[in-house]
């Protein structure tokens, strides 16, 4: 009898640590990340990029920044060449990488530019997710790089670095959807 007893208690538990991997009942639309607007824009003897992101923090997202960790997200950036007969040719991969993270004993949130070194403070969370909410004049490619009557595609994604949480959270941010926190591609065509 004390074996079939133990047998309840560990698939007991196992439904217990099912039940907690998975998500907090929420719609899918309440967190995410999404680009809403890119596009390249002529500056000299380069183009620039202009984008606007929105960022919905999950509880647990949010949770976790309030208890010291910090979150990182990579903003993508890529533009290549349209080709018919061969594969389209890459002409650049760049990332701009920033981390938020929250300082309770000065009660502010600080974000980091990890690309250029950049801090800003701010009093609110809102405040803060709205600095890297929009991005602007990020240069991406010269012009002289660019062929008349050539097809270019552009494309922004932002990724949320899950392996950069501490490792003890790391298996739930892999199962969890509430810490999926990047967006799809956002592409565009670039007009000559």
């Amino acid at each position: 009898m004390p074996a079939s007893v133990s047998n309840k208690t560990l698939l007991g538990c196992f439904v217990a640590l099912f039940m907690w991997l998975l998500p907090i009942s929420a719609d899918a639309d309440e967190f995410a990340v999404a680009v809403k607007r890119a596009e390249l824009n002529a500056q000299g003897d380069s183009y620039v990029l202009s984008a606007d992101i929105d960022y919905q923090l999950s509880p647990r997202a949010k949770e976790a920044l309030q208890n010291g960790v910090s979150l990182f997200w990579v903003v993508q950036i890529k533009v290549w060449q349209q080709r018919d007969y061969v594969w389209d040719k890459m002409l650049v991969h760049k990332e701009v990488r920033y981390r938020i993270q929250y300082h309770a004993l000065l009660n502010m949130y600080r974000v980091r530019n990890e690309s250029s070194g950049e801090v800003d403070n701010f009093s609110t969370l809102p405040a803060a997710l709205d600095l890297m909410s929009t991005v602007r004049d990020i240069q991406v490619i010269d012009r002289a790089e660019r062929v008349e009557g050539e097809r270019y595609l552009a494309g922004v994604k932002v990724s949320f670095d899950r392996d950069a949480l501490p490792l003890p959270l790391r298996p739930a941010a892999y199962v969890n959807p509430q810490w999926y926190l990047s967006s799809d591609w956002y592409i565009w065509s670039l007009k000559n």
